[in-house]
């Protein structure tokens, strides 16, 4: 030894043996949340249990209830949250009282080659390699438990009415991977709990101990300066040139146009997802054979709208699962082939819509749709391109080939997801051509029409004249039928009035409670008739919905034959009032994304039966409320009208409102 480490000697020489009787099961537990000097020596633990696999443990411990620090009442309170009042086996604290907590484990470590625990005794060192580092923390599964009670309660007292939550909680049901399902499938070994101070625990520290003093026997601490030298400094191992890789979805041209045509098309498909048949073209190399390309692109992609998309199976082959959540990639193919078909059919679709349909978790779902489609506000997601109808002209045969494979595909979705293609006909389907009429067409069909309304308008005028005061000054009636109209405006129509009635337009005219509006603007025979038995079957609309069934109604009338004039918004809300409905100032939240139609609520407010009453105590709570609980509308019907039948509030329900996330909303308020 040099003379200059002289000052730093070696004071004492301590042996040191590695034992290895514990070397597979020894865990070192850590308890994070309690300080060194508060330990759970002296805690009664009432079980114990392990997943070796996972190193999974969990320690049941009892609780002093009798300490000064323990508040009875809130234990009390929790045991009654997640048991409920019942007595059964399976109740997770049966004295009815909050006497126990679960302590569960969560790796420290993955590896822990480096870590081992040590004994010192008789000047001997004693090293066992540990197999676990487990952190216990407490357990707060019994606060799901009592969710769960929560949610079932809540359930029941909403009658089973909430189709719509169920449906949206099939759609968030994630099915999860396989590694984590054999995880989960792993059994618990029960273990026994001995104390610290336990006669077998005293058997189990000598193990600690290595149990062969021999250092034959403890080869792994007995190198050559050499062995140790190569262990403290390995050799360098040599460098291979490797050539640079990027990532597997990145190809460049240069590499794509080595490929066969039929794998360059299915490449640039797989990244792209949607594309014109032009840009196809463009990106292969040029001189390619276009039959040949639209030969090659048949193969991995569908027709949508002139813009040609990769087929699903592409994107999702067989005995592959989806990377968010571990769906079949069979389930996925049907489920995106259905958003394909929609497009198919219109420019934009509602993802809740398409979700609720195919019963696949939100994140697949949007998924599909940002393939080939972008949002946009209020309407939904609209097809990525526009329609290639150039196309379509130039490969009529193609086009129709493709259609026929639509309509096998349909076929067989109407047969999976149960639903027919009328359910899903577009709302800009084509209209009728507009018939032409001539002006004097026009004029003389005006004519004829007053002159089959003139003794009907005589005698409603000769009425009016004996049951009122006013008298009327008569003037003669001009044979000549081209006598033009008075236009100008008369100073008889006073703050917007018109032979003592209220316009529609006058400040006298109340839109929410439905004052009777002049004669000359009210609504014709035809449009209350539709307005009523529209209002008998849905009971409460948005303006923006009811004039969507309006418009089906127009649209359902033969061609060129149509009782309504042009009617306004105005007129349509008129009708509205004028027909035993009104309407619902519902107090739409400020951040709101409804359009001022879909804010414009109506409600039947009179039919005649017994639920009228029931009806107008909904709508007074919607006046003040956007949303609304069962148990509040439960509590102001029993209030008003005494004992509130369940069976009748369902059946309200059912015909004015609409159940989302635990919450009721009048029909067309649900935010998207």
């Amino acid at each position: 030894m040099a003379s200059g480490d002289d000052d730093d000697p070696i004071i004492e020489e301590i042996d040191v043996y590695l034992a290895k009787s514990l070397a597979d099961k020894l865990y070192l537990f850590q308890y994070p949340v309690r300080p060194s000097n508060m330990t759970y020596d002296d805690v009664n633990h009432l079980s114990a249990r392990i997943k070796p696999k996972q190193q999974k443990v969990e320690l049941e411990m009892a609780m002093d209830t009798n300490s000064p620090n323990y508040c009875r009442s809130k234990g009390e309170q929790i045991a009654l949250n997640v048991d409920g009042t019942t007595y059964e086996e399976t109740n997770t604290y049966s004295a009815k009282i909050m006497d126990k907590q679960t302590f569960t484990s969560i790796q420290a470590t993955t590896n822990t080659s480096r870590y081992a625990a040590a004994v010192f005794r008789k000047g001997e060192l004693h090293v066992t390699p540990l197999s676990g580092i487990l952190q216990m923390r407490p357990s707060f599964t019994y606060l799901d438990k009592a969710d769960t009670k929560t949610r079932e309660r809540e359930a029941a007292n909403e009658g089973g009415d909430s189709s719509q939550d169920e449906a949206e909680e099939d759609v968030k049901a994630i099915t999860v991977c396989a590694s984590r399902r054999k995880q989960a499938e792993e059994p618990w070994a029960h273990l026994h709990y001995h104390g610290v101070k336990d006669g077998h625990s005293e058997h189990e520290r000598q193990y600690l101990f290595c149990q062969s003093v021999d250092a034959s026997e403890n080869s792994e601490l007995v190198k050559t300066p050499k062995e140790y030298l190569a262990m403290l400094m390995p050799p360098i191992a040599e460098e291979k040139l490797v050539k640079p890789v990027g990532p597997s979805n990145v190809l460049s041209m240069a590499q794509l146009r080595t490929l066969p045509l039929g794998e360059q098309v299915k490449t640039l498909m797989k990244n792209v997802k949607v594309m014109p048949f032009a840009n196809l073209m463009g990106l292969l190399a040029s001189g390619t054979d276009s039959t040949a390309a639209l030969r090659c692109i048949q193969q991995v992609a569908l027709l949508v709208q002139g813009n040609w998309v990769v087929k699903s199976d592409v994107l999702y082959p067989k005995n592959t699962c989806s990377p968010h959540s571990g769906v079949p990639a069979e389930v996925l193919c049907r489920g995106r082939d259905f958003v394909m078909w929609r497009f198919t059919l219109e420019r934009s679709v509602m993802r809740k819509e398409i979700a609720s349909i195919i019963k696949l978790p939100p994140e697949d779902v949007k998924e599909f749709l940002e393939h080939v489609a972008v949002p946009r506000v209020n309407r939904g997601w609209e097809f990525l391109l526009p329609t290639d109808v150039e196309f379509v002209k130039k490969h009529t045969d193609i086009a129709h080939r493709q259609h026929m494979l639509w309509l096998g595909i349909q076929s067989k979705l109407e047969k999976v997801f149960n639903f027919s293609k009328e359910d899903f006909m577009p709302k800009n389907s084509p209209q009728p051509d507009p018939v032409h009429v001539t002006g004097e067409q026009r004029l003389k069909n005006a004519q004829d029409r007053a002159k089959g309304n003139k003794s009907s308008m005589q005698k409603d005028l000769d009425t009016r004249r004996s049951e009122s005061n006013v008298q009327v000054k008569q003037e003669p009636v001009s044979d000549r039928e081209d006598e033009p109209m008075d236009t100008s405006s008369s100073s008889s129509f006073i703050n917007g009035s018109m032979n003592g009635y209220p316009s529609a337009t006058s400040p006298a005219f109340d839109h929410t409670n439905g004052n009777t509006g002049s004669p000359a603007n009210a609504p014709s025979v035809e449009l209350k008739d539709f307005v009523k038995k529209t209002f008998k079957k849905h009971f409460v609309l948005t303006l923006n919905e009811f004039k969507r069934l309006f418009g089906l109604h127009i649209a359902s009338m033969p061609s060129g034959h149509s009782i309504y004039p042009s009617i306004s918004d105005h007129m349509l809300q008129d009708a509205i009032l004028l027909c035993q409905c009104k309407q619902i100032m519902v107090p739409f939240p400020a951040q709101t994304t409804a359009a001022t139609d879909e804010q414009k609520v109506f409600g039947l407010w009179e039919t005649g039966d017994e639920f009228d009453k029931q009806r107008r105590l909904l709508y007074e709570l919607f006046n003040k409320n956007y949303r609304i609980r069962r148990t509040m509308i439960q509590a102001k019907l029993t209030q008003e009208l005494g004992d509130a039948c369940k069976a009748d509030i369902d059946r309200m329900l059912n015909e004015c409102c609409i159940s989302h996330a635990g919450m009721w909303y009048l029909k067309g308020t649900v935010p998207s």
